[in-house]
């Protein structure tokens, strides 16, 4: 692993390395208005919610990097306090890109980015007609860390008031899918955080998990389950007892599997499938020797796994220790 000391690079090998490495950063596209009501808007990934009571979020307009000037939404903030923070999403990325065009102080990135201002309810600084999601802010506070180019400003921001499209949401959540943000990472690279780019990983809150240190052993020196399988086994809050383990794997031998074959070939397209009762029965009836068999039985826990059914796996996986 490569160590590296910020004082001993340039400024702009720092930022490359912080670009990189912290990501995907959502984007704020910001809005505000100067003294003499002209509008601004720029896009920032340097941005976060830090606390829901009150809802405060931050995102930083630091110094330019070529000059250390500051930015027009710095400037802005300072003077009339109060600014909208909008979300990207996929259908704006090519115009917020074109937002962050630096252009002379007073010009409107609404016009040159051809997107659509409206008025806000509270402050006085215009909402983006495009964004489905946006957060009318003041600032509470503005800190500052430097005077040199790229040197950082920290805004922090007090929301007033949220403007939500209704169709983002999906049993009372916003939906990764439905609002299909984009976030910034090195160089000119985007992500797109919607579609297959989403999974779930259930949170430890109502339940305590057992721990990676009450894992069998057997279970933690497999070869076949990834780190993230072990933390997936050891978020459940008991493992289930032979009881348990035999009553399940009676039941899967009783069950009527349609279209059902058993060869190895069958396993492994079962596999591809997602389908991991039928890799389970398979690889019951198969006549194969113990390490085959429990390395089958092991890829079946780990694919149930997958597929967010942690009972099954874990009684698929403590099966297959029959088989060391």
């Amino acid at each position: 692993m490569k160590s590296i000391i910020p004082s001993e690079i340039s400024v702009p090998e720092v930022q490359r390395l912080l670009q990189g490495g912290v990501g995907p950063r959502p984007i704020a596209l910001v809005s505000t208005v100067s003294e003499n009501g002209a509008n601004n808007l720029t896009p920032f990934s340097f941005f976060n919610v830090f606390g829901a009571n009150p809802p405060v979020i931050a995102f930083s307009p630091s110094r330019r990097g070529k000059d250390g000037s500051l930015k027009d939404t710095y400037l802005n903030l300072i003077k009339t306090k109060e600014c909208v923070v909008n979300a990207v999403t996929y259908s704006m990325v090519e115009q917020i890109s074109l937002a962050s065009t630096e252009y002379g102080y007073g010009v409107d990135e609404f016009i040159k980015s051809g997107l659509t201002p409206i008025d806000s309810d509270i402050v006085k600084a215009k909402r983006v007609k495009e964004s489905p999601f946006q957060m009318e802010c003041r600032l509470l506070e503005m800190r500052s860390f430097g005077e040199g180019g790229a040197s950082a400003n920290i805004a922090i921001c007090e929301v007033v008031k949220f403007h939500v499209a209704e169709d983002l949401f999906v049993n009372g959540v916003i939906h990764p899918d439905r609002i299909d943000l984009v976030a910034r990472m090195s160089a000119d690279f985007y992500c797109r955080a919607s579609g297959e780019a989403i999974f779930e990983v259930e949170k430890p809150i109502k339940k305590k998990g057992i721990g990676y240190d009450q894992l069998p052993e057997f279970i933690k020196q497999s070869f076949v389950y990834s780190a993230n399988n072990l933390g997936r086994f050891a978020n459940v809050e008991r493992i289930p007892d032979e009881k348990e383990v035999n009553d399940f794997i009676q039941q899967i031998k009783s069950e009527t599997f349609i279209d059902y074959e058993i060869s190895e070939e069958a396993f492994y397209r079962y596999q591809r499938l997602g389908m991991f009762r039928y890799m389970l029965r398979c690889s019951i009836d198969l006549s194969l020797s113990n390490h085959q068999k429990k390395y089958f039985l092991e890829l079946t826990a780990k694919l149930a796994l997958e597929k967010n059914d942690s009972d099954f796996a874990w009684k698929t996986a403590l099966f297959s220790n029959q088989f060391s």
